[in-house]
């Protein structure tokens, strides 16, 4: 982040919530503490030693500033602009997490790693649009979204009649959810790999279809290069995980708002540029 965003966030938050300066710390001091944490995915312990500051003061700055940052998601995670026909493209992604014993199976996604699961819907440009987080890593992408349209309390953005959002295979065909064609190839990069030999109209079809929802995709790999703490969790309660998931995410939009010159969104704006894996 460079520092005229910083300085803007640092505003935002002045302005937004009752965060100031402490008796000790500065609120650029206690923002940058919590940056660092989740950028180098920092222990408590490394934190106390690069800012030398007690771990009980590191734990208070922490949590006071993911609280904060959290809270803003109304603001800079907005629902999509219904403009067009195809409004954005929809996906999961695992986070990194750590689970109490008695429940941590609930939480061994596919690769039997203890995970939550994020479900995320993003706009052509590179923005969240609405996410939910804190889902066990075991329940499946469809599941978790299934949810989340039956729940009227979810905020969830429901396209209009004849508006549609993107989806892979894994979730369900239906009006305002537009699959690709199951057992056809898909990804760009199967194309690719055959010299852009493209064979038929249902193969053409999940060719821009994944050209097109490959943008979810590349927001996930951006989230995580920037804030490595979502690939390699430490050891918070499950509370406050899913509160750095969320801050995470405001802050992606943040950045992508405020800074358009951000090398990430540079190199993961490319099309075909694929995030580093779960």
């Amino acid at each position: 982040m460079y520092r005229p965003c910083f300085e803007m966030l640092i505003q935002v938050l002045r302005q937004q919530t009752a965060l100031q300066n402490s008796r000790f710390l500065t609120l650029e001091e206690q923002v940058m503490i919590f940056i660092y944490v989740i950028s180098q995915k920092a222990t408590n312990r490394m934190a106390m030693e690069d800012w030398q500051h007690s771990g009980s003061t590191i734990s208070i700055v922490f949590t006071r500033i993911c609280k904060a940052i959290a809270s803003l998601s109304p603001i800079f995670i907005k629902t999509p602009n219904f403009d067009d026909d195809c409004v954005g493209a929809i996906d999961g992604t695992h986070i990194a997490a750590h689970a109490p014993l008695n429940v941590a199976n609930n939480y061994r996604g596919r690769k039997s790693n203890v995970t939550t699961n994020m479900l995320a819907v993003c706009s052509f440009d590179m923005l969240f649009t609405y996410v939910v987080t804190g889902w066990e890593g075991a329940v499946y992408d469809s599941r978790v979204l299934t949810t989340q349209l039956e729940d009227p309390n979810s905020g969830f953005p429901h396209p209009p009649p004849g508006k549609y959002y993107l989806v892979d295979s894994g979730y369900s065909n239906k009006p305002g959810y537009l699959a690709p064609f199951r057992n056809v190839p898909y990804h760009v990069r199967d194309a690719r790999r055959r010299g852009g030999r493209i064979n038929g109209p249902t193969e053409l079809f999940n060719y821009r279809h994944a050209s097109l929802r490959n943008c979810i995709e590349r927001c996930f790999g951006v989230l995580k290069a920037r804030f490595p703490i979502l690939r390699f969790m430490t050891n918070f309660s499950l509370v406050r995980q899913r509160e750095i998931a969320m801050c995470c995410c405001v802050l992606h939009n943040f950045i992508k708002l405020h800074n358009r010159d951000d090398p990430l969104f540079q190199r993961f704006g490319v099309d075909g540029v694929m995030p580093p894996p779960d």
